[in-house]
């Protein structure tokens, strides 16, 4: 099956498809050579320690973020993907989960964003930029994941992706920003392991918020398939609604002044959510997206506190973007902001695309969200005081984490892919580099469908 591309008006299904075509703006098209290059380097080897489940356990306890690993002398950080990125896994029993999924979220660096914008890549030689090399490695590095769901963002070449991730065999729908930009969101999943239900997006542009898009995905896992490609006795008992999940893709306005808009935008794409899960079932949902928003942001705090007060706030720094440098400085608690009598201005306008009414300056979201990187215990040397990886993008003007996966009860991680440590990632110019084809670093997590009685 093609897939879809979208042009519609906000939130309708429709069926056409988007060619593009374009070259890389950058350079000629040339031949590529790869270059092996050793470095030794300290590696990180995790230690695992299963514990006996406790149903009433919650996973993302902020007393166990961390879980202690053993260090070893020299290792090649570059010899495999194996070596640069380590799986760290939860204190859960695995193995009573039969049903799951591996789960990316991607921001590939568009084509035509990176043309855009060479003050960020000047330092980055040109063969790492060209995007025939870079579709290359990004479509061999899902392969080595495994993957089952994958969440794309500033997508502006999804023919090419769609080609090669056919062979891997995966279908998908694309849904490109309006106005004129170039890229847009993609979801794509193993065809074998799921079948699509219902399949929609969100134009913001129709809300007055930008040209940004977001899709969703309702997915039922086939007949006889899991994530683990088994089936059990255990399984084959669960309601076919425990086998769905809603799977949410976005890429948030970046614009670090318009706070406004940005959580409109996020407040529109969780309302969609949650209604789409009650629709079908009240089935679990997955997020994967770009938030260009830090961790010590408002809008992270409204994600995770399902709730947040607009005038405590200044507009122009919801997503932290501003504050620098990242890690250093935390959002103060809304006591502390409530005695130093912090009230920030906002006007009628900003207040109506932030909350989508003049009269409400309290946000409020209905989903109760969970980090898969929370819930999974990491090393300090790659997490920062929350739990999340310390950098998920790294180019000339910026290191840090604007990417996040979430996800509701019924949903448990066990196990996530750590990211790079600050010190090797340093070693570089920046992203994309001869490993890895975004200047994104792919997120990624397992995820099991909780059994029955199973508490998030």
């Amino acid at each position: 099956m093609r897939s879809l591309n979208h042009r519609a008006p906000a939130t309708e299904l429709t069926s056409a498809t988007s060619k593009y075509k374009r070259k890389h703006p950058f350079h000629k098209k040339r031949q590529y050579h790869h270059r092996k290059k050793q470095k030794s380097v300290s590696k990180i080897e995790k230690t695992l320690t299963l514990k006996p489940h406790n149903p009433n356990q919650n996973p993302v306890s902020l007393s166990n973020r961390f879980q202690s690993i053993q260090r070893k002398k020299s290792h090649n950080y570059d010899s495999n993907f194996e070596y640069n990125r380590k799986w760290t896994f939860s204190c859960h029993d695995s193995p009573a989960y039969e049903d799951r999924v591996v789960f990316v979220s991607y921001n590939i660096l568009g084509v035509e964003n990176a043309s855009k914008h060479p003050d960020l890549y000047f330092k980055i030689p040109s063969e790492f930029m060209e995007w025939e090399r870079r579709k290359e490695l990004i479509c061999k590095e899902m392969h080595h994941y495994n993957a089952g769901i994958l969440c794309f963002q500033a997508v502006d070449r999804f023919d090419d992706l769609d080609d090669l991730l056919q062979k891997d065999g995966f279908r998908g729908v694309y849904k490109a920003r309006t106005g004129d930009a170039c890229d847009g969101c993609a979801v794509f999943w193993k065809d074998k392991l799921f079948t699509l239900l219902h399949e929609e997006h969100i134009e913001f542009q129709s809300f007055g918020l930008r040209n940004n898009v977001a899709q969703f995905c309702v997915l039922k896992m086939n007949e006889n398939q899991s994530g683990t490609g088994l089936c059990t006795e255990a399984s084959k008992t669960i309601s076919p609604k425990r086998r769905s999940l809603v799977v949410g893709n976005i890429h948030v306005l970046f614009n670090p002044n318009r706070g406004d808009i940005k959580l409109g935008q996020v407040r529109i794409f969780l309302e969609k959510a949650y209604k789409l899960s009650q629709e079908w079932g009240n089935i679990p949902i997955i997020i994967g997206g770009d938030l260009n928003s830090l961790p010590q942001s408002a809008i992270y705090q409204f994600l995770t506190a399902s709730e947040l007060e607009i005038l405590l706030h200044d507009r122009r720094n919801i997503s932290g973007q501003l504050e620098c440098p990242p890690q250093q400085k935390d959002l103060r608690s809304q006591d502390e902001n409530v005695a130093r009598s912090l009230i920030y201005r906002w006007s009628d306008e900003e207040l109506r695309l932030a909350t989508g009414s003049e009269e409400l300056t309290r946000l409020q979201h209905e989903l109760k969200l969970y980090s898969a990187y929370l819930g999974v215990p990491g090393s300090r040397g790659l997490r920062d005081n929350r739990g999340e990886p310390l950098a998920t993008s790294y180019h000339s003007k910026f290191m840090g984490t604007v990417d996040y996966i979430w996800h509701t009860k019924g949903l448990i991680p066990v196990r996530v892919l750590e990211t790079l440590p600050i010190n090797i990632l340093r070693r570089s110019a920046g992203l994309p580099n001869e490993k890895w084809g975004s200047d994104h670093l792919a997120l990624v997590c397992e995820l099991a469908f909780a059994n029955d009685g199973t508490i998030v």
